[in-house]
């Protein structure tokens, strides 16, 4: 162990990190892990570089904040899915179809974030005439999606800084939706506040889809579970049931895969 201190000194960030309820000082990881104020700034500085970690505060003294970043959030997230996402989401998935079918011809997925992209891992129809975009594999811009506004609701300012660092990152399909950071987050903090993100003609015109996170043992969110609907076919009253549903859904996997709602979060049922 003794042989690459670096990567050691590395590692006992992260886990400080990973197990503060937030964002911590500088001077606080020194001090926990005994590394000297010069050492842990060029430390912070290349886990920055490669995205595991972000500053807060844009100071660089010794009370500036750091958290950790998307790609540290990446890791978490890969192994979440490496088997107990998809395997105790499909369940749900089916059962979240059954709850909805004979209401209107929908699709339902489970999906993460890979950066900026929402990436479905599962898909699920109740049947009908339905055709959707979002295939298994598929990456769609998360700004657009209601499954990625969903996870990046409950993500950090800086985290999503890191994710949509200039109007460059904003992708326009159909000529709607957020063209900037600004507009994103006033767009997410209306999301995290409700519970459900929603998309109306971003992804594919005349549909919709409604979308709530899944959050992993430390409350953070992992992934997300969504319903798509053509606009037709679903009046207002319906949305809401729909939202209800997802809302649930997104619950049960949450406590099938050991996580817990954010303190926030108030669990509706």
């Amino acid at each position: 162990m003794t042989q690459v201190p670096a990567a050691n000194r590395t590692l006992d960030v992260l886990l400080v990190l990973a197990r503060s309820a937030g964002p911590i000082p500088a001077a606080v990881i020194g001090r926990e892990l005994a590394i000297p104020k010069s050492s842990l700034y060029h430390l912070l500085a290349a886990m920055q570089a490669k995205g595991f970690v972000t500053p807060i505060a844009e100071s660089r003294a010794e009370n500036s904040l750091w958290g950790l970043g998307v790609s540290a959030f990446e890791v978490g997230s890969a192994y979440v899915r490496h088997e107990p996402l998809e395997a105790r989401a499909r369940p749900v998935l089916v059962s979240l179809m059954k709850q909805v079918s004979g209401i209107a011809p929908l699709v339902g997925h489970v999906g993460i974030l890979r950066g900026s992209d929402t990436y479905y891992l599962l898909k699920e129809s109740t049947g009908g005439h339905i055709t959707v975009v979002s295939e298994i594999g598929v990456r769609l811009p998360a700004s657009l999606t209601a499954s990625g506004r969903a996870i990046l609701s409950f993500l950090s300012a800086a985290q999503i800084r890191a994710l949509f660092p200039n109007s460059n990152a904003f992708v326009n399909r159909t000529g709607r939706g957020p063209v900037n950071l600004t507009q994103l987050k006033r767009l997410l903090s209306k999301e995290q506040t409700q519970g459900y993100a929603i998309e109306t003609g971003l992804i594919t015109r005349d549909h919709s889809s409604v979308a709530a996170a899944i959050f992993d043992h430390l409350g953070e969110p992992v992934a997300a579970i969504n319903l798509v609907f053509r606009d037709t076919t679903v009046d207002l009253p319906t949305h809401q049931i729909l939202i209800e549903a997802v809302q649930g859904s997104a619950r049960e996997l949450t406590k099938r895969l050991g996580g817990r709602l954010p303190g926030y979060v108030k669990d509706v049922k």
